[in-house]
């Protein structure tokens, strides 16, 4: 069996969520760990794709929204192709294929729109098996860090992902709850 975690990251928060929900896919599966800007787009080879993004004006980023990240927020890269423009080009499944959804949003405000139910959509839409529930984890501020526990929570539900293809448990880790002691 084999896994794909695609994520788009401006400041590297969402990239730290992806490494840690790719960590513990590995745990039952091979996983492997792609940027939006490269990953590819025939996905017919995995059993499982996971796709994480930061919320941006209540969806998935658009170029507008990751240049103003730069140019207002301090952003430390401009992201050229996103997740919303990898699934663009992603390719249609013949057979469903698991996957997931994650995004990277502010612990305050808590602002409404999710990239994770934007994306979790478009994969839909293109015949992916979607049932399970997206995911937020959350940040201080716009470049982060991370609020604490949510790399914990992060790896555990990656875990969960990995186990589910088998169907030994289900992939919904309950809030707060830590993978290490």
């Amino acid at each position: 069996m084999r896994a794909i975690v695609v994520f788009e990251s401006l400041w590297g928060n969402t990239g730290q969520i992806a490494r840690a929900v790719a960590l513990g896919i590995e745990e039952s599966i091979v996983v492997d760990l792609a940027n939006a800007e490269s990953a590819p787009t025939q996905l017919e080879g995995y059993d499982l794709v996971v796709v994480g993004g930061p919320t941006h004006a209540f969806s998935m980023s658009r170029p507008s929204t990751r240049e103003t990240a730069v140019q207002t927020q301090h952003a430390p890269r401009v992201v050229k192709r996103g997740i919303r423009e990898w699934l663009d080009d992603v390719s249609a499944v013949f057979h469903p294929i698991a996957a997931a959804t994650f995004d990277t949003k502010v612990e305050s405000p808590r602002l409404p729109g999710s990239a994770a139910k934007a994306a979790r959509s478009e994969l839909r839409s293109k015949g992916f098996d979607v049932r399970v529930p997206s995911q937020t984890f959350r940040v201080h501020g716009y470049g982060g860090p991370l609020v604490d526990g949510e790399l914990d929570r992060a790896e555990e539900w990656g875990k969960a992902l990995g186990a589910s293809l088998s169907g030994s448990i289900s992939p919904e880790p309950r809030d707060g709850e830590a993978s290490r002691s």
